[in-house]
């Protein structure tokens, strides 16, 4: 569910929309868990080195020279050497293989932060809803992670972000609360303006619409889960070059506001695995340019869009100025009552 601040407007994407689950939430901790078990089962296969540092990459040249390299060296602190045949790039939003490829990024930082910690709810609870709200100073969103426990992504100002690390246990919980239940933003033009068109709404489409639900309230917080981080946007101009691919945060960055960063990342993974599994298949390099190009074509044309959606929602909900508030009123209200609208909403997101 997700509501606005400064008005009554809510859209809610309810299970009798869905064929399936619209998405799962897992903790990290429990995601990486998984993968290093998988990587222990392919020790044979799989070499995972800890506490290595990259020093110094060298790239091949696209045309070979007599005396030029064929692959990627990757050279470490230690002062070991390994080559491969294609190097990617998963090393985070300041990614160095990125900058070392000379990979050009289009890059702003918001002036917002994030401040993230595990929620204990005040009783226990069928906790399947994730809820969202956006503030004046950004969205606060509190999603589900079992019956008793939720996962808090507060999105806000610098300042205000290093106050709610500051609060005492009590405090923190009180502002949580109080983000996801005061009207203290609501005016009486936008409340008067939603309710007209609300009504209009409901004599168009009578049966249209959700009924409003109430998010559970916070009891405490995990211990030591409170962090803080800043946010921006960026996206390489190229996710591709010779022998390296980029996939993550290395080749895009968004504002967690629709909780789509992971899954960009999953969904380059599990295209760029594709593509290559069918490589290996062929008996082609994994390196070639060829279904590496296939890879960028096919990630562009799905993140741009999302990502430019993403900045938009952003700036949209970024002020409480009256005229704005009641356009995305009207809006989010539209939305709500079309299902076929929030059909391809779900589908999209969950891609």
């Amino acid at each position: 569910m997700v509501w606005d601040a400064c008005s009554d407007a809510l859209i809610t994407f309810d299970k009798e929309n869905l064929q399936d689950e619209m998405a799962y939430i897992v903790e990290n901790n429990i995601i990486v868990a998984a993968l290093t078990k998988q990587l222990e089962n392919l020790s044979d296969q799989v070499r995972v080195q800890y506490k290595s540092k990259v020093v110094k990459y060298t790239w091949p040249k696209s045309h070979q020279v007599a005396d030029a390299i064929p692959w990627v060296q990757v050279t470490l602190a230690n002062g070991q050497t390994l080559q491969t045949k294609l190097l990617i790039g998963a090393d985070g939003p300041n990614s160095m293989v990125r900058r070392e490829a000379g990979i050009p990024t289009v890059k702003w930082n918001y002036d917002q932060s994030a401040v993230v910690a595990v929620l204990h709810l005040s009783e226990p609870t069928e906790n399947n809803v994730a809820w969202q709200r956006f503030l004046p100073t950004g969205p606060i969103a509190m999603l589900p992670l079992s019956d008793t426990e939720s996962s808090l992504v507060w999105s806000t100002s610098h300042r205000h972000a290093e106050e709610l690390l500051q609060l005492d246990e009590e405090s923190f919980v009180d502002s949580i609360n109080t983000a996801f239940w005061s009207n203290e933003n609501h005016s009486e033009l936008v409340e008067t303006a939603g309710s007209l068109f609300r009504t209009a709404l409901s004599v168009l489409m009578p049966s249209a619409g959700s009924a409003r639900q109430l998010p559970p309230s916070v009891a405490g917080i995990g211990p030591k889960s409170r962090i803080m981080f800043p946010l921006g946007m960026g996206h390489a101009s190229e996710y591709i070059r010779h022998r390296v691919a980029l996939i993550g945060d290395a080749a895009h960055r968004v504002h967690p506001l629709a909780g789509q960063g992971a899954n960009l990342g999953f969904g380059d993974v599990a295209c760029l695995t594709q593509l290559l599994s069918q490589a290996a298949f062929n008996g082609k390099d994994l390196g070639a340019m060829q279904h590496l190009l296939e890879y960028e074509t096919e990630r562009q044309r799905h993140n741009l869009p999302m990502m430019a959606a993403i900045d938009l929602m952003k700036r949209l909900y970024s002020t409480n100025a009256a005229p704005m508030v009641v356009l995305r009123t009207f809006g989010l209200q539209a939305t709500n009552t079309l299902p076929a609208m929030k059909a391809q909403i779900m589908a999209f997101a969950s891609k």
